[in-house]
C-alpha cells in the first residue's frame, strides 16, 4: 500500500511500511513543529519594541508558565494518536470517532478547569518565579488572557492526535500552520499596530487557538461517516473510558518526570553562576532543534505501530520500528556532525555576549551529542505510545530518571558543568535503551504465534 492510501477507509488490515510512508508522516509534522518557535520569536520581537524591559520580561515569564502548564497535558495528543491508530488498523471507524469524542470532552473539561483556576495558577507561578512587582503585573495581564485559550488549545491536542492516528500528516501540518500563522499575524497587528501591547500578544494566541479548533472541526469532524457515528453510550462506555484515563495517567507521569529532569538541570546550572546558566540556556536550543524532527519521526512511529497493532500484523510492526529507528539515528548523527562543525557560528547568532559565547563553546560537544543520545529515546517513546504500552513506558522513564539522579550525584561534583551535560546525555540514552530492552518481550506477547519480519 502506498502513502496515499493512509487515512482512507481501505487502510485497515495488513500493510507495507516503506520509507516514503514514514516520511509522509514525519516531514509534515516536523515542518508543523518548526512553526512553533516562530511564535516565540515574533512575540519577543513585538514585546521588545514596546519600549519597556518589564514588558519583555513579564511576557517571557507568562509564556513559560503557560507553556509549562499546557505541556503537562500533552498526554491528550499522544493517547489519542495511539488509540485512533489501533482503531484505524482494525478498520473500526466507529471506535475512531468515539476515541476522538472522548478525548475532546476530556480536553475541553481540563481546559475549562485551567481557565477557571487561572487566578490561582497565576499566583502559584508568580510565587515560584518571584519576579519584580512591575514584571509580575505584565505577567498577570498576559497569563490571564492566554488562559482563556486553554479549552481550545487542549481541544487542538485531541484534533492533532486524531489526524496523526490516521496518518494524515499534511492535515496536521495545515492545522499547526493555521494556529501558529494566525497567532503570529495577530500578535503583530494587535500588539503593535493597534497598540494593545502585551494584551494584544496574548489575544493573538487566543484567536489563533480558536481559529485552529474551528478549522479542525471543518476539516476533520465534517468528514466523519455518519453511518459510523458512535452512540452516547459507546462514547461513555466505562471500560473504554477507564482504558483512556489509565493511558493518560501513565503518559502524564512520564511527562512530569521529563519536565522535572530538565528543571533539575536548570536548577543545578543556576547554582554554578549566571554565566554557566546563560551558556546552558543557549546550548539547550541545539537539543530543542533536534527534538523537532525527532518528534516528527516519533509521530510516524506512533501511527505505524498503532496501525500494525490494530491490524495484528507483525511484519508491519517490525518494519515500522526498523525504519523509524534508521531515520532517527541517521538524522541524529548528521545533526551532531553539523553542530560540531557550525555550532560556534550558531552560538554567535543566539548571543552577542562574548563571555557567554566562550562559555557555551566549552560545552558544545555535549549539546551536539544529544541528537544521537536522544534518537532512540524519542523513537521508542513513539513505539510505546502507538502500542499503548504506557505502563512500561512510565516505569522505564522512572528507571531512567533514577539513573539520571545517580549520574548527577557522581559526575557533577567531579566535572562541574561537563558532568551536568554528561548526566543529561546518559538520561536520554537510558530512556531509549531501557525501552528497547523491554520491546522484544512485549512484542512477542502481542504478536504471539506470528513470525518476525
Amino acid at each position: 500500500m502506498n502513502a496515499s492510501a493512509v487515512g482512507e477507509n481501505e487502510g485497515a488490515g495488513p500493510f507495507e511500511v516503506t520509507h516514503r510512508l514514514v516520511l509522509s508522516i514525519a516531514i509534515p509534522m516536523t515542518l508543523g513543529f518548526l512553526t512553533t518557535p516562530l511564535i516565540g520569536l515574533t512575540d519577543t520581537a513585538v514585546a521588545g519594541r514596546l519600549g519597556s524591559a518589564n514588558a519583555l520580561a513579564g511576557m517571557a515569564v507568562g509564556a513559560v508558565l503557560f507553556d509549562l502548564l499546557l505541556g503537562s497535558f500533552n498526554f491528550l495528543r499522544a493517547s489519542t494518536t495511539g488509540l485512533v491508530a489501533q482503531a484505524f488498523g482494525r478498520g473500526d471507524r466507529r471506535e475512531e470517532q468515539a476515541v476522538y469524542w472522548r478525548s475532546l470532552i476530556i480536553a475541553l473539561c481540563c481546559g475549562l478547569a485551567i481557565a477557571l483556576l487561572s487566578p490561582f495558577l497565576l499566583s502559584a507561578g508568580l510565587f515560584l518565579m518571584a519576579p519584580s512587582p512591575d514584571v509580575a503585573a505584565v505577567t498577570s495581564t498576559y497569563f490571564l488572557i492566554r488562559a482563556l485559550a486553554a479549552p481550545m488549545a487542549l481541544g487542538n491536542y485531541a484534533l492533532l492526535g486524531f489526524v496523526l492516528g490516521r496518518g494524515q500528516g499534511m492535515t496536521g501540518l495545515m492545522l499547526q500552520a493555521i494556529i501558529n500563522g494566525v497567532n503570529i499575524v495577530l500578535s503583530i497587528v494587535l500588539g503593535l499596530w493597534w497598540g494593545w501591547g502585551i494584551a494584544g500578544i496574548a489575544w493573538g494566541a487566543v484567536v489563533g487557538e480558536t481559529t485552529g479548533m474551528l478549522a479542525g472541526l471543518v476539516l476533520v469532524v465534517s468528514r466523519f461517516d455518519r453511518r459510523q457515528r458512535p452512540t452516547r453510550a459507546e462514547i461513555f462506555e466505562r471500560a473504554r473510558l477507564k482504558a483512556l484515563f489509565s493511558l493518560n495517567r501513565d503518559i502524564m507521569i512520564r511527562t512530569f518526570v521529563l519536565i522535572g529532569a530538565f528543571a533539575i538541570m536548570t536548577r543545578i546550572g543556576s547554582s554554578m553562576g549566571p554565566l554557566v546558566l546563560a551558556a546552558n540556556a543557549v546550548l539547550m536550543n541545539i537539543f530543542l532543534v533536534a527534538g523537532y524532527y525527532l518528534d516528527g519521526l516519533a509521530n510516524a512511529a506512533e501511527q505505524l505501530v498503532g496501525r500494525a497493532f490494530g491490524a495484528n500484523f507483525r511484519p508491519a510492526f517490525d518494519r515500522a520500528v526498523k525504519l523509524t529507528l534508521f531515520w532517527s539515528f541517521g538524522l541524529g548523527i548528521v545533526t551532531t556532525l553539523l553542530f560540531l562543525v557550525f555550532g560556534t557560528d550558531i552560538i554567535g547568532l543566539l548571543t552577542t555576549t562574548e563571555s557567554v559565547r566562550a562559555e557555551a563553546a566549552k560545552y558544545l560537544p555535549w549539546a551536539a551529542l544529544t541528537a544521537v543520545t536522544g534518537a532512540l529515546a524519542f523513537q521508542m517513546d513513539g513505539v510505546f505510545i502507538g502500542a499503548t504500552w504506557s505502563g512500561a513506558m512510565r516505569n522505564m522513564m522512572l528507571a531512567a530518571f533514577a539513573g539520571y539522579l545517580l549520574a548527577l550525584a557522581l559526575f557533577v561534583p567531579l566535572l562541574g558543568n561537563h558532568g551536568l551535560w554528561l548526566a543529561l546525555n546518559l538520561f536520554l540514552a537510558f530512556r531509549g535503551l531501557f525501552l528497547a530492552l523491554r520491546l522484544p518481550a512485549l512484542a512477542g506477547r502481542q504478536f504471539a504465534g506470528q513470525s518476525r519480519l
